[in-house]
């Protein structure tokens, strides 16, 4: 069960979501600083992180599933949504850079075959980035909110997930200690909230965000090359979003 698109717009524009927006960008910019010439894609719902990288990365999109649908973003300027089949991406092999995953990962039925497959759109070198529900945390214990919904991941069960499809984790981060409650001086504190939580109760924040590198070793047989295609398929040919640059009008 999982939040369709209209209901997680609404979300972030609520002011538990707009807060818990800031908390997760912080993180996600911290793993991404430089992202200069990259294809960056966003899957699931991660229009409100990716809006950041508009003006820096050489193409940007929002794939949405079809299981939940889409929404046009940005709001202004030209179209960079595209609407997909999660285990069937519309992007050539080796295509992306930077991969970000929210609110995909805990409410697909696939796991194993999402992750295949973004493996399979990632460059050599590419990058995927993950925010999931912690299993340990009160957010995915409480459905209001959409880190409440899907199935909620330990640190071990998501970095098994990775490993099994060829990953490598990187780094981890927590996020989101404060309570998921729309209370104004519960806003107030939110920052308070994740540096006390971050060093009192590591193990208990909202989510887990995990950057991982693409692994090629256990894919390939001994010394065949790599042939990356790293152009990303045509909107013409295979229906993806090869043709969306980024424009720095506001989301």
């Amino acid at each position: 069960m999982h939040k369709d698109v209209v209901e997680l717009r609404n979300f972030y524009a609520r002011p538990l979501g707009g807060v818990a927006r800031r908390l997760l960008a912080h993180r996600i910019r911290a793993r991404w600083r430089n992202v200069a010439g990259s294809r960056l894609m966003g899957l699931g719902f991660a229009a409100p992180y990716i809006g950041a990288f508009r003006c820096e990365a050489e193409r940007v999109a929002a794939l949405m599933p079809g299981t939940q649908g889409a929404v046009v973003w940005p709001t202004s300027g030209p179209g960079q949504t595209v609407l997909v089949e999660e285990a069937m991406l519309p992007l050539a092999d080796a295509s992306v850079d930077r991969l970000l995953g929210v609110h995909c990962l805990e409410v697909t039925e696939r796991s194993r075959a999402l992750l295949r497959e973004m493996w399979r759109v990632l460059t050599p070198e590419g990058r995927l980035l993950l925010v999931v529900p912690n299993r340990r945390g009160v957010w995915a214990r409480l459905d209001t909110t959409p880190f409440g919904y899907g199935r909620p991941y330990s640190r071990r069960q998501l970095e098994t997930l990775l490993v099994d499809a060829l990953f490598t984790p990187l780094e981890w981060a927590p996020a989101l200690y404060m309570p998921p409650l729309d209370r104004p001086w519960l806003l107030r504190w939110a920052t308070v909230f994740e540096r006390v939580g971050a060093r009192l109760w590591p193990g208990f924040s909202g989510v887990i965000i995990v950057e991982a590198r693409k692994e090629l070793m256990g894919a390939l047989p001994a010394g065949q090359p790599v042939k990356a295609r790293r152009q990303l398929a045509t909107a013409e040919t295979r229906g993806g979003a090869a043709g969306i640059k980024p424009t720095c009008a506001s989301a």
